[in-house]
């Protein structure tokens, strides 16, 4: 017969406690080691700076491979939310009168939110997953001890070059997302909401201001720097060969899309406090 103090023990509100602290320990470890590896990261990058030996081949190499090769698919997904949020606007609008108005509404929150979003949730599953499996897969394959064995540190030569491209490229393509998603809604207002094109354009323009722009290219450089430096401590730390891998590639989406919004939520609210809006 089963111990009644035994199951009540296993069953204990503690238990709930415990885990909670064991996650929350687990989280904030791993906030400790991303943010060591950047600040390793910009050490390394200063000091190449400093002897003239930045690495621009890599650096080049994987903005090509990161960032390059992403255009299509960002420039996809934004063509199509601007053209959605302008046919979801027009009704509401209608009910004023100022259809119109849907020009100056797509063009803040675009250039302010959904350009760098978009293009930081596309990049996340592009090349964050990429990056996590690559260094995890040196990582098993013991490429990372060869490289510590001939002096050479993994950070300097796999972490800079990365987290440099993943920020380069996360600015430009949020430049991209903004155009682009602001053309996709400028097409539909003419086809389908019948606004002309100099409507829609001045309306946009004399809502918009240069601090728009600047939050949004603020935003687009944090979410790089984040993507970046999440796959990369992720790959670092993989253990347990193909499942490791595939592990670290599914922590880095998850932590990226989560740290991602969080980091979008606080910087929305310091730029409101600060009214640069």
């Amino acid at each position: 017969m089963p111990n009644t103090s035994e199951q009540s023990k296993r069953s204990s509100p503690l238990d709930l406690v415990d885990w909670l602290g064991k996650r929350a320990l687990g989280v904030i470890e791993h906030t400790g080691t991303v943010l060591l590896l950047v600040i390793e990261a910009v050490h390394w990058f200063i000091k190449s700076l400093g002897k003239g030996r930045v690495g621009t081949g890599a650096m080049t190499a994987q903005i090509i491979r990161i960032g390059a090769r992403s255009i299509f698919i960002v420039s996809l997904v934004s063509f199509s939310v601007g053209l959605i949020l302008a046919l979801n606007m027009a009704p509401p609008l209608d009910q004023f009168g100022s259809r119109d108005l849907v020009a100056n509404i797509i063009g803040v929150s675009v250039l302010r939110e959904l350009g760098p979003l978009m293009a930081a949730i596309v990049l996340t599953g592009f090349a964050g997953a990429a990056i996590a499996a690559e260094i995890g897969t040196m990582v098993v394959g013991e490429e990372i001890e060869a490289l510590e064995v001939h002096a050479l540190d993994p950070v300097r030569f796999l972490v800079v070059p990365r987290l440099i491209a993943s920020i380069f490229s996360m600015c430009s393509l949020a430049v991209i997302s903004n155009i682009v998603a602001v053309a996709g809604a400028m097409l539909v207002s003419r086809l389908v909401l019948n606004i002309p094109y100099s409507t829609f354009w001045g309306n946009m323009l004399d809502q918009l201001k240069t601090v728009d722009f600047w939050t949004g290219m603020i935003k687009a450089a944090i979410f790089g720097a984040l993507i970046g430096a999440i796959a990369c401590a992720n790959g670092l730390k993989t253990r347990g060969g193909a499942a490791g891998v595939g592990k670290a590639t599914t922590d880095t989406v998850v932590q990226c899309l989560v740290s991602i919004i969080i980091a979008d939520s606080v910087f929305t609210a310091i730029f409101f406090i600060f009214d640069l809006n």
